[in-house]
């Protein structure tokens, strides 16, 4: 971890407050790259299991799947000093996890129990860690050096480390991406009808949410990269100033976006 900051910390200058995109050149083609095997073999084979697979089956483990992420948001939201927000956390998972068969079934949504949808580049955000040069990664898609600290994170959470052989692993790996992309077909579709250079749009919607979910819905007027006068050391507000932040409101609107999805359908993997 400790690696992975340092690493963050010293390629964050790759990004100029006027550029925050200086690999566009490689991040175009990996782009291209991932948007080739989607179209070619992951979304074909998505909208074939979304075709014989019946909806609750698809709801039931996408749940679980959430579920365990919970478990990574919520100690996100402890590192970050939110400890309300966290403690919700603990209990949202506690009670999915319980009385929802093992998070198949979401109780917690209708007990006002919301997501709050965090990871480890976001925590770094908060610390005050720059998000660095923007980057398309072949497969994971849209990061910044600062979030692909957190990947190792999401991997650990993901539910394909049940598997106890590698071949369990790299199926249900599988399975989670195909649910994954299959819950998306339809934001992805309109993205590709309205946006004139999906690159930029993908890039740019990326950035701003990341942007939102660091500073709970109140991003500074100028983006962080684009604002000369804030800073270097300059961190998003103290954790609470936003009581009504994450977890006392229902964020999935935000987390499910058209905007989310477009980033592309690997960002989703695992």
């Amino acid at each position: 971890m400790l690696l992975g900051l340092v690493l963050a910390g010293a390629l964050q200058g790759c990004a100029t407050r006027q550029n925050p995109d200086p690999l566009e050149p490689w991040n175009r083609k990996v782009f291209s790259f991932n948007e080739s095997l989607d179209a070619n073999v992951l979304k074909p084979v998505a909208e074939g299991y979304k075709a014989v697979t019946p909806e609750p089956v698809r709801t039931a483990f996408t749940n679980f799947v959430s579920n365990l992420k919970d478990v990574w948001s919520t100690a996100n939201l402890f590192l970050q000093g939110r400890f309300k927000d966290g403690t919700l956390g603990v209990i949202r998972v506690t009670v999915n996890s319980t009385f929802g068969l093992g998070g198949l079934i979401d109780i917690a949504t209708p007990m006002q129990l919301y997501r709050s949808n965090e990871d480890f580049g976001q925590t770094l955000g908060v610390w005050g860690v720059k998000p660095g040069a923007y980057i398309v990664w072949p497969l994971l898609g849209s990061s910044t050096l600062r979030d692909s600290v957190g990947i190792p994170g999401d991997l650990y959470f993901s539910p394909s480390t049940l598997g106890t052989y590698p071949r369990e692993v790299n199926l249900l790996r599988a399975f989670q991406l195909v649910n994954a992309r299959a819950n998306y077909l339809s934001a992805t579709n309109l993205v590709d009808d309205v946006a004139l250079d999906k690159y930029s749009f993908v890039r740019d919607a990326y950035l701003q949410r990341r942007q939102n979910l660091i500073y709970e819905g109140d991003p500074p007027e100028e983006d962080e990269l684009d604002d000369p006068s804030q800073p270097d050391n300059a961190a998003p507000p103290a954790a609470g100033a936003s009581e009504a932040g994450a977890a006392s409101a229902p964020d999935a609107p935000v987390k499910t976006s058209q905007t989310e999805s477009a980033e592309n359908p690997w960002a989703m993997f695992p």
